[in-house]
């Protein structure tokens, strides 16, 4: 069993940035793909960056290419979202998540363990 914990949300202003953190434990963190999603209100949960346990290699929804940056300590069982140049549609809840094979990232259903959630709120 994983347990994966955000922190890092928070208000912001248009243009700001801040870094988002998933602490996880209870399982082999660098054997694990991890993802970043987002809910916004009134909307469903979608996908926003993922990096791979083998290679780091890292995918995007094309909304925050060249603004957001996954990363990953596994030194530190961590995961990063740096987001730079905030908008205010990126106001959400954002929710870090662990899979063993995400073939198919950009689903929910690819991955086995959630986080709870960490508000992030851009204002104008």
């Amino acid at each position: 069993q994983v347990q994966l914990v955000e922190s890092g949300g928070g208000l912001v202003q248009d243009g700001g940035s801040l870094r988002l953190s998933c602490a996880a434990s209870g399982g082999t963190f660098s054997r694990y793909d991890m993802g970043w999603f987002r809910q916004a209100p009134g909307k469903e949960r979608v996908f926003v960056a993922r990096i791979m346990w083998r290679g780091g290699i890292t995918s995007y929804v094309d909304s925050v290419k060249g603004r957001f940056t996954i990363s990953r300590d596994n030194a530190k069982n961590t995961v990063y979202l740096q987001m730079n140049s905030l908008k205010p549609e990126d106001t959400a809840v954002y929710y870090c998540a662990a899979s063993y094979s995400a073939s198919s990232y950009y689903t929910e259903r690819a991955y086995d363990y959630w986080g709870q959630g960490t508000q992030v709120t851009v204002s104008s």
